[in-house]
């Protein structure tokens, strides 16, 4: 486990696996929210996000969460491990209300600075428009994962939780090619 991929639509919680799945295995964490946004919500072009996650993707560790499509053939080609967080969007639109409400006029971790936190009804709407367009998506990209790839698509908190603690176990243990901590 080097280089770790999470796909899944916003609200996931493919921003707060990807920070634990790097604690505990002790790997750089990048968010795609820090290369799709410049500080005060400024988007970058298409191929200036290209370059940064090519840059990520050349890297010998990490675990790189979020989209930008176009970069995905690349990181799933570098990937040795693939996890599609395939939630509800019942459960996405809370997780994004109650993180909303958390961290409101204020930046989140996996964001730059000021990039504020706000209610943004245009996100809601996204978020339902692309409820079965992007897990088509996700699920498109899953089924190209390699067999020597490992690959783990959770569809509850609770399947997260469970592998999260197998994580430890196996960390705790040496089998992830870490030190002992």
């Amino acid at each position: 486990m080097q280089r770790v991929m999470i796909i899944g639509q916003p609200g996931s919680g493919k921003s707060t696996l990807a920070r634990e799945v790097g604690e505990i295995a002790h790997l750089p964490v990048f968010h795609m929210d820090h290369i799709h946004w410049q500080p005060g919500w400024v988007e970058r072009s298409p191929d200036e996000k290209d370059v940064l996650c090519s840059q990520i993707h050349s890297m010998d560790r990490w675990v790189f969460e979020g989209g930008h499509r176009r970069s995905w053939p690349e990181r799933l080609a570098r990937a040795d491990t693939v996890i599609w967080l395939d939630m509800p969007v019942t459960l996405r639109l809370w997780r994004v209300t109650r993180r909303t409400l958390r961290y409101n006029g204020r930046s989140r971790p996996d964001l730059p600075p000021d990039c504020p936190e706000r209610l943004n009804a245009e996100f809601y709407g996204f978020i339902w428009r692309t409820r079965t367009s992007g897990r088509e998506k996700c699920a498109a990209l899953f089924d190209m994962t390699r067999e020597d790839q490992a690959r783990h698509h959770f569809t509850s908190a609770k399947a997260v939780r469970g592998y999260l603690h197998a994580l430890r176990y196996v960390a705790r243990r040496g089998n992830l090619g870490i030190s002992h901590r």
